[in-house]
């Protein structure tokens, strides 16, 4: 099986110099659980190519040059080989993810430095062009109390009701972990209210997950967002915001059939489960610490996936360098976290699960390493193969 790896240029203080190809066992096996082993560079891309995104149908790979803050398409021309397409785009500072359309028709760009959401448009032949900038958020912790008066409607998270419920779920054991958002804080002074409003929070765009039926999430880890919008003309229409706890830090996300949305919040290393009630407004349903092991203030969250059965959730944690395991039960709404172990390699920014295998990109390590995952338990087993990888970000599955 074979894995396309954006990484860190020294541009971001990185050694990659460019997109390579990884190797894990037989090339044309769905099996990952072979040597790895990695290509020479594919395509150059000094403006550090942090993450990497494939069209549906037609032969063209989408880098976020995270440096240069530009989104560059590359057509591939052959099985290894890559060459630009069209120019690079303008999307915004630090860009960091990129998630093209179910339909091709256009992708979008998730900026962490300026905030930015923007929609570029693709062509027949995958080529973008057009950015879009989608509306910024605004802080719902900002002037008038922990959410604004006129951002109380329904639609938005009651946030001491769900620490009331994320406490129950989580037991005696765990319970410590969830914020007090139930605990009436104390009136601040004035000067501390003068120092709190002129340390304003920067919004920091960080993933986009289509969910169907035109409907779009993202997350914006700084003002701790999962915003909602519909597809429409050459933009987008913003539907609902899902207010999470202070501090959290809500960073990436994975769709799940059972209709639920999963989102890894980066700062406090939880798992949260989203659900849309019957009348179509998404809340949070339940909630999840990924361990009593996580060094919070040190410890950051980075990448969730799904299991091949996605009865399992696994969520990198760089810092104590492990991987939290999440068992998903009852209709999609029950988290339970059931191991965090060693991830194999220092600061995992990212990994991929191939079937009875989860791949690590240690970010840190220079370096990408393959895990077993025991078929009966779900949890990850200690490193079966490894291999050099400069400053590796992203790992994407070759179609």
């Amino acid at each position: 099986m074979r894995f396309w790896v954006g990484g860190y240029a020294p541009s971001r203080k990185g050694d990659a110099e460019g997109i390579t190809m990884l190797q894990a066992g037989e090339a044309d096996s769905p099996w990952a659980s072979g040597p790895l082993g990695l290509s020479p560079t594919i395509v150059a891309a000094p403006g550090s190519p942090s993450w990497l995104a494939a069209h549906p149908s037609v032969a063209v790979l989408y880098a976020a040059l995270e440096a240069d803050g530009t989104v560059q398409a590359y057509r591939r021309t052959g099985d290894m080989t890559l060459v630009p397409l069209g120019r690079p785009i303008d999307a915004g500072s630090a860009v960091c993810h990129v998630a093209v359309s179910p339909d091709g028709s256009f992708l979008l760009a998730s900026c962490w430095n300026d905030g930015r959401l923007v929609r570029i448009s693709l062509d027949a032949a995958g080529r973008p062009s057009s950015p879009w900038i989608a509306p910024a958020a605004t802080d719902p912790y900002g002037s008038g109390g922990p959410v604004a008066a006129e951002r109380q409607p329904e639609e938005l998270l009651d946030l001491a009701a769900a620490s009331r419920a994320l406490r129950a779920a989580a037991g005696p054991e765990f319970a410590h972990l969830v914020p007090d958002h139930d605990v009436a804080d104390a009136a601040p002074s004035p000067a501390a209210a003068d120092t709190e409003a002129s340390e304003a929070r920067p919004s920091r765009t960080h993933q986009t997950a289509f969910l169907g039926n035109g409907l779009v999430a993202s997350t914006d880890m700084g003002l701790d967002l999962v915003r909602f919008w519909r597809v429409g003309g050459e933009g987008l229409r913003f539907v609902q915001e899902v207010v999470f706890p202070k501090g959290s830090g809500p960073r990436h996300m994975v769709w799940h059939p059972s209709g639920h949305l999963y989102v890894l919040t980066e700062l406090s290393c939880e798992v949260f489960a989203l659900q849309p009630g019957v009348d179509g407004v998404w809340r949070i349903v339940a909630g999840v610490p990924l361990s009593p092991d996580v060094r919070l203030g040190s410890d950051t969250a980075a990448e969730i996936t799904a299991s091949r059965d996605r009865e399992t959730l696994y969520a990198g944690v760089r810092g104590s360098d492990a991987l939290g395991v999440v068992r998903i039960g009852g209709n999609g709404g029950v988290l339970t976290s059931v191991a965090f172990v060693e991830a194999g390699t220092h600061w995992p920014r990212n990994h991929v699960v191939a079937r009875d295998m989860v791949l690590v990109a240690g970010q840190r390590a220079d370096e990408v390493v393959s895990l077993p995952i025991d078929e009966r338990t779900g949890i990850p087993g200690r490193v079966r193969h490894r291999t050099i990888v400069p400053s590796p970000t992203c790992l994407l599955p070759v179609a």
